[in-house]
């Protein structure tokens, strides 16, 4: 079933920003540092196919995603939402 993003908070790390989804993605934090260890969980390892993103916390009803500092939020974020839009 696939996820809406109701908002996207800014967080105090410029690298970072919180989504808050329509429901729970995880009952428990799952932290992924690199795509090697997102590669057996089906969101983790999508959301890291989208360049530029380095690492990603999962949580509740939010994903928090990281980012390379080179990298830019705009296409990033519309990258995140097509991803967790496209979750069957």
């Amino acid at each position: 079933m696939p996820f809406r993003v109701r908002e996207v908070q800014q967080t105090p790390n410029p690298n970072a920003t919180k989504y808050i989804l329509d429901r729970s993605i995880s009952d428990r934090p799952m932290s992924f540092l690199d795509a090697s260890s997102a590669q057996d969980h089906p969101v983790a390892s999508l959301l890291f196919g989208i360049p530029g993103v380095s690492g990603l916390l999962l949580l509740d009803d939010f994903v928090t995603v990281n980012k390379r500092p080179e990298a830019t939020w705009p296409p990033i974020t519309n990258k995140v939402k097509r991803v967790l839009a496209s979750i069957s």
